[in-house]
């Protein structure tokens, strides 16, 4: 089989910046950099609007006071890194509560439209693990009207948008990273994009599970495009499984069951009719963390209580069809037409959903770069902010702040450095010669075999409840695929040719799953996100550091830890309460 590319041809397009991915932390990066007077590139995988961010029905965490006045950002503060069990950079989860009220003042400003208490304010909502009614919403579809907002704001910035472009590899000149190399999902042809800085907000890496609410677009590209280029990856361990996702019907398994049907008063029952988070956390119940609350429908199905799918009951229905409808009307709507389940009238069956990533790239907090000169990371993509469990909410504030000081970090390293934008001909070719390897091979395996069941095992060996013996299958089993995926092979030209596509993929997702296997078997111990069957306590050593993988010389991964930031005692002080700082097991 010929090579489709045996001259390489290109493109080039050059930005003082280059943000990936097109999100709300994408773009609220983009929007800062444009403002400072730089010249911005926005690249996004699909098509602009179609972000991960929109996903993110419930509401945007702000401690804003507006419907229980005692909030305020030191309870955000302390309710953020309880959430996180403490493995939180506590810089990064202060300057999130901090900042996060003016971001949302500031997209009111921009044209954003909440959803309004009596007396005209922002209305705020409850959600798990928030002491206070804190996420300020816009019915169940707070992430479509802030990606409306900040897409409205981006494209009359002067941004250069570059749609259904996907990157494959950070370009570098020397030990800075100076562009990226990439192609056009419907041409194939190569673009290479110079920059003297490059934002990732390229989101999470979901598709590499077998039940999972992320969409194609999930499958770690820039986690992998970091990890080569010598970045390091951080607290991969911790993967937030959505307690709430449906299982039945088929047709929509995994589909994502938003957070505020709980936060407006839905209930879980068990096969027997049992509320059963009364007896986990009677306190918070249905509004306990996602970690307790995935768990415990974990336990109810595996001890036979179960619904008939697989799942548990989740029941709105006794709130009455006007309230629903007011409170809820995407969800009702959605569920109805694609799921023929009417809310309003009955339970859903629904079960524990692979949502989000707490781990990521490591950055710095205030200005979000990360171990190699010139890149950037923001949003789901950047590890730090949430610890080993994100708070629901706070992942579109946690976007918007550190998606603005992405914007501010890269314009203040260009300043200070002036950096160049060369890319040799030598790195270009190498980047065209990885993603065409595929084409090579008449004998290799089909990529949509291999991704099945990687997805199959990731979901089987390193899921919600891990144990030594899997873990070390699961590391063995991976060793498999980068093997197979090596030989994988394409046919056809590179012109719609989506099965090309999911070759590059593979090698993404293969990357991240290798570390959060090697992330979970190293934490020998049950927090957050990560749960050991044979580790089920906290364990003192792990109280005290969060878990690295970085790419050794001879390209395999190496995996250990690093110190955890030690907290100043004035924020120790404000996180020293009812609930308390975790007590390590003996």
């Amino acid at each position: 089989m010929t090579n489709p590319t045996s001259n390489v041809a290109y493109e080039t397009h050059e930005h003082d910046v280059l943000v990936i991915g097109a999100g709300g932390a994408g773009l609220r990066a983009a929007i800062e950099a444009s403002a400072l007077g730089l010249k911005v590139g926005l690249v996004c995988k699909s098509l602009l609007g179609k972000a991960h961010t929109v996903m993110a029905e419930g509401g945007c965490a702000a401690s804003m006071g507006y419907v229980d006045s005692a909030d305020g950002w030191k309870t955000h503060f302390k309710d953020t890194m309880h959430g996180g069990k403490f493995l939180n950079n506590f810089r990064m989860a202060q300057l999130h509560a901090q900042e996060a009220p003016e971001r949302i003042r500031e997209l009111e400003r921009w044209g954003a439209v909440f959803d309004r208490t009596p007396d005209g304010k922002i209305s705020q909502r409850p959600f798990g693990g928030h002491t206070y009614r804190r996420l300020c919403h816009v019915g169940d579809h707070t992430g479509l009207e802030i990606i409306r907002t900040l897409q409205d704001k981006g494209v009359h910035s002067g941004l250069d948008v570059y749609m259904e472009a996907t990157i494959t590899d950070l370009l570098k000149d020397g030990d800075r990273v100076s562009g990226a190399f990439g192609y056009w999902r419907e041409s194939g042809r190569f673009v290479v994009f110079k920059a003297k800085a490059v934002i990732l907000a390229t989101g999470g890496i979901g598709r590499a599970y077998k039940i999972t609410s992320n969409s194609w677009e999930y499958s770690g590209d820039g986690d992998a495009m970091a990890y080569r280029a010598g970045a390091e990856l951080m607290d991969m361990e911790f993967i937030q499984f959505h307690p709430t996702g449906m299982v039945w019907p088929n047709g929509v398994r995994g589909l994502l069951v938003t957070e505020a049907v709980r936060g407006e008063g839905g209930r879980l029952y068990n096969a027997l009719g049992e509320r059963f988070m009364e007896k986990v956390d009677p306190k918070r119940m249905e509004l306990s963390t996602r970690d307790i609350v995935s768990k415990a429908i974990n336990k109810e199905v595996k001890e036979g209580r179960g619904s008939p799918h697989g799942g548990v009951f989740l029941d709105i229905s006794h709130r009455g069809a006007e309230y629903i409808l007011k409170k809820l009307p995407g969800m009702y709507r959605q569920l109805l037409e694609f799921a023929d389940v009417d809310i309003t009238k009955g339970p859903m069956e629904i079960g524990p959903t692979t949502h989000y990533t707490m781990g990521g790239v490591r950055v710095e907090a205030e200005s979000t770069m990360t171990k190699v000169p010139g890149l950037f990371a923001a949003g789901e993509v950047a590890a730090g902010m949430h610890g080993a469990n994100r708070l629901g909410g706070n992942s579109l504030s946690d976007l918007l702040v550190f998606g603005r000081r992405a914007g501010l970090g890269a314009y203040e390293y260009i300043k200070a450095n002036n950096p160049s934008t060369n890319l040799s001909e030598e790195v270009i070719a190498a980047a065209a010669k990885r993603v065409t390897k595929c084409f090579d091979s008449d004998s290799g395996e089909n990529p949509y075999t291999i991704h099945k069941e990687l997805q199959d095992m990731m979901q089987a060996k390193v899921g919600i409840v891990r144990t030594e013996a899997e873990l070390h299958e699961a590391i063995e089993a991976l060793k498999g695929f980068r093997a197979r995926v090596a030989n994988v092979s394409v046919t056809g030209s590179r012109q719609f040719n989506p099965g090309w596509h999911l070759a590059i993929e593979l090698e993404n997702m293969l990357t991240c799953a290798e570390a959060v296997a090697r992330c979970a078997l190293q934490r020998t111990e049950s927090r957050g996100g990560h749960t050991r069957e044979d580790h089920p306590e906290y364990h003192p050593h792990w109280s005290t550091v969060n878990s690295v993988a970085s790419q050794d010389q001879d390209g395999s991964m190496n995996v250990g830890e690093i110190p955890l930031l030690p907290m100043p005692e004035e924020l120790k002080a404000l996180c020293e309460g009812e609930v308390g700082i975790p007590k390590p097991a003996a």
